[in-house]
Parts: structure tokens; C-alpha cells; sequence
């Protein structure tokens, strides 16, 4: 069964980080799919954050760039999403996805991160 399950989210204040998680299961392998990170805010679209290819290059959101990191580890086929200096406006809910050349991307259920004081 393939699966992707995230967790580490919650409520921090401006300022604070926070580390997501994000676990890979079934025929799913973080080291050869391009996984990523995607945030949902209330009235507004998906939009990617990060990204990690299968050959380690990376890219970003400019909103979060110099303040989000995404990396992964393959032995735990897992990938991360470490958030620093946390804005209000990174509220959002915060989805794993999983994308590999002619097969449907798999999204997991999803994480919510509150950024208030």
C-alpha cells in the first residue's frame, strides 16, 4: 500500500521552527522520486515550498528561502521539512507529495502549522 504519512506540525509562535516529517511507505523511495513540500492556506491555491530530486538538488519558494531547509533521509525513507524563523503567513496546512515520470503524483493527508502569537 502506498503511503505517505506526515506529522511534526502544530502551533509555534513567530520566530519558532518547526521540523515536519514525512514517511515514505509501499512502492514509494525518497531517493529516486522528486518529493516535495506543498502548503495550503484558507481561501488561497497549493503552492510548492520545496522540492528534493532524486539526485539531491533542491529548490525552493522564495518566501522561504534562507529559512526552510527540506532534506531526507533514505534509510528511514523519510524527508523533511525544517522551518525557521516561522512568519504568520506560513499558516497553512503543509502536504507531502511524492512525483516520479509517468506516474501519478501520491499526496499524503496533510499537516497543519499555525504561526500566532
Amino acid at each position: 500500500q502506498v503511503q505517505l504519512v506526515e506529522s511534526g506540525g502544530g502551533l509555534v509562535q513567530p520566530g519558532g521552527s518547526l521540523r515536519l516529517s514525512c514517511a515514505a511507505s509501499g512502492s514509494i523511495f525518497v531517493s529516486i522520486y522528486t518529493m516535495g513540500w506543498y502548503r495550503q492556506a484558507p481561501g488561497k491555491q497549493r503552492e510548492l515550498v520545496a522540492a528534493i530530486m532524486s539526485g539531491g538538488r533542491t529548490n525552493y519558494a522564495d518566501s522561504v528561502k534562507g529559512r526552510f531547509t527540506i532534506d531526507r533521509d533514505n534509510a528511514k525513507n523519510t524527508i523533511y521539512l525544517q522551518m525557521n524563523s516561522l512568519k504568520p503567513e506560513d499558516t497553512a496546512f503543509y502536504y507531502c507529495k511524492a512525483d516520479f515520470p509517468g506516474i501519478q503524483g501520491y499526496w499524503g493527508q496533510g499537516t497543519q502549522v499555525t504561526v500566532s502569537s
